[in-house]
């Protein structure tokens, strides 16, 4: 994965963000407080955020030292962890459709693997 694919990938994660974290504070809040999962939907917008702040670092990292080819692989895992915890979390919200939250923790590893590998390529700069 190339920096500047890591950068627009922090750009729109951060942008989407922004957008859901929104849209729920302001036009789904009375739905999301009713079902009781209105912390849940800001579980999902903050994990979506952080990484999308990790991913901006990631990007610039990769840019200045494009040798450290493992942060390809640190990118993809947060995508794809973003995508299933925070994705799964969402339509949770949204749907109530419970059995979503048994695919919620394979995000979240993908999450904390990122993270490790991150520490691992760490070691070579």
């Amino acid at each position: 994965m190339t920096a500047r694919l890591v950068l627009q990938l922090a750009a729109l994660l951060g942008a989407l963000g922004v957008g859901i974290g929104a849209f729920g504070a302001h036009g789904l809040r009375k739905m999301l407080e009713a079902s009781g999962r209105f912390e849940t939907f800001e579980t999902a917008v903050r994990y979506q955020f952080y990484h999308a702040l990790a991913l901006l670092a990631v990007g610039i990292l990769l840019h200045v030292k494009p040798e450290l080819r493992s942060l390809g692989t640190v990118a993809w895992l947060w995508l794809g962890g973003v995508l299933v915890f925070s994705g799964s979390l969402y339509v949770l919200c949204l749907t109530g459709i419970t059995k979503l939250g048994a695919v919620t923790p394979i995000g979240g590893v993908l999450l904390i693997a990122g993270w490790v590998v991150l520490l691992l390529a760490a070691r070579q700069v």
